[in-house]
């Protein structure tokens, strides 16, 4: 199967999303993390990094996403619609993607509309509604539709 990037307007997306911090951190999962979301792997160690890097990294660790989506998606898809599964992909993961009514929905071939509200069935972290994934998955939902 051959790799497919995600756009510089789905990087864009992504990191509108993923906000900058230069410093490790925890996630609030207990995961230390950098740049936009990028979670420290063993034997990584940080003190402070800048935009390009966090890109670069960010970059890296889309890779994961996108080749869940190209194993996962078997219609073609739009870049929009591509970049909207692989921001769902790196924010709630490939296994999310994999169970999900959405990705069932869409490789039947249903109607858009319906595929794309199923992106709102995941807004919860840790069984509670939040605003913040309520936000993502709207934007997410419109760009897979534009």
């Amino acid at each position: 199967m051959k790799h497919r990037y995600t756009t510089d307007k789905g990087v864009d997306f992504i990191k509108g999303f993923e906000r900058f911090v230069p410093r490790v951190y925890d996630d609030g999962y207990g995961y230390p993390t950098i740049g936009y979301g990028h979670m420290l792997l063993p034997g990584e160690m940080f003190d402070l990094i800048g935009e390009e890097e966090a890109e670069a990294l960010l970059r890296r660790d889309l890779f994961k996403a996108e080749r869940s989506v190209l194993r996962l998606i078997d219609l073609p898809l739009g870049d929009n619609e591509y970049d909207a599964l692989v921001s769902f992909a790196f924010n709630a993961g490939g296994g999310a993607l994999q169970r999900s009514t959405l990705r069932m929905k869409l490789n039947r071939g249903e109607d858009k509309e319906e595929v794309a509200a199923e992106f709102l069935k995941w807004i919860y972290a840790g069984g509670k509604k939040t605003r913040g994934l309520l936000r993502r998955r709207l934007a997410e939902r419109e760009m897979f539709l534009s």
